[in-house]
């Protein structure tokens, strides 16, 4: 099961329309092992709805791969042939790396994720392309990231025509959230919601991030004070530790 952020006790999985989405595109992309993205800005749950969309499906193999921001073509060989082995890697030519590693992507179906893809530029884009491109192996390609992802993606006409599935994660409009969050954590249950409306405006800005934090904070706040439900007073002090700037009346 995918990991909530900060481990947020009792929190529960709101499907939204992005996350149903996530499902449907990696379903598609194993099946034609084809090439998708799925991209937005931080915070909206990208990553989470993609490890539970794989996560249905036991049997698939899929294989996480993150780099440093700018990496070197080496490193990405390096790195990918390493986590398709499991062994160190010693080769030091990044040709016959990529020969090896066509060729262990050749051996059976996978989803390879390549996650915080917004710090690759085109050139290692397209060397994964490259990689998903070759008449033998049989991977799905899916890249998670920030928007600059698809920036990078639609600027590169051979890169953009090769996107099979997109998926855009968004921050949720305000009504959508004060919905959304009652499902999210039973500490919003009995919230009007006007108190949810006024934490969205100051903190939660439809970013489930940010309503994970804000959260657990609140629930620390309760639990010291030994009372529910969370109410105004609650909020401001949380902002405050937050560094909100909204103070405790």
């Amino acid at each position: 099961m995918a990991r909530h952020f900060l481990d947020l006790d009792g929190a529960q999985t709101v499907p939204t329309e992005a996350f149903k989405l996530t499902r449907r595109a990696i379903s598609d992309l194993f099946e034609s092992r084809a090439m998708g993205v799925v991209h937005g800005e931080a915070g909206l749950g990208k990553t989470f709805a993609v490890e539970e969309a794989l996560n249905r499906w036991p049997d698939v193999e899929s294989l996480w791969a993150a780099f440093p921001s700018r990496p070197t073509m080496r490193l990405v060989a390096m790195t990918l042939l390493e986590l398709l082995t499991r062994v160190p890697c010693a080769e030091r030519n990044r040709f016959h790396a990529t020969a090896l590693l066509v060729e262990e992507l050749a051996q059976r179906p996978r989803v390879l994720v390549i996650d915080e893809a917004q710090r690759l530029n085109r050139e290692r884009i397209e060397y994964l392309r490259h990689l998903h491109d070759q008449p033998i192996t049989r991977f799905a390609l899916l890249l998670v990231g920030g928007d600059g992802t698809w920036e990078v993606l639609s600027r590169e006409p051979m890169l953009r025509s090769r996107v099979y599935r997109r998926v855009t994660f968004r921050p949720l409009p305000a009504p959508l959230m004060v919905r959304a969050i009652r499902s999210y954590h039973p500490i919003y249950q009995d919230a009007t919601d006007q108190l949810l409306l006024f934490i969205d405006d100051n903190f939660g800005h439809g970013n489930f991030r940010n309503w994970a934090s804000f959260t657990h904070s609140a629930q620390g706040i309760c639990r010291h004070a030994g009372r529910l439900p969370i109410d105004e007073r609650v909020a401001r002090n949380v902002f405050t530790l937050c560094g909100g700037g909204v103070n405790a009346s």
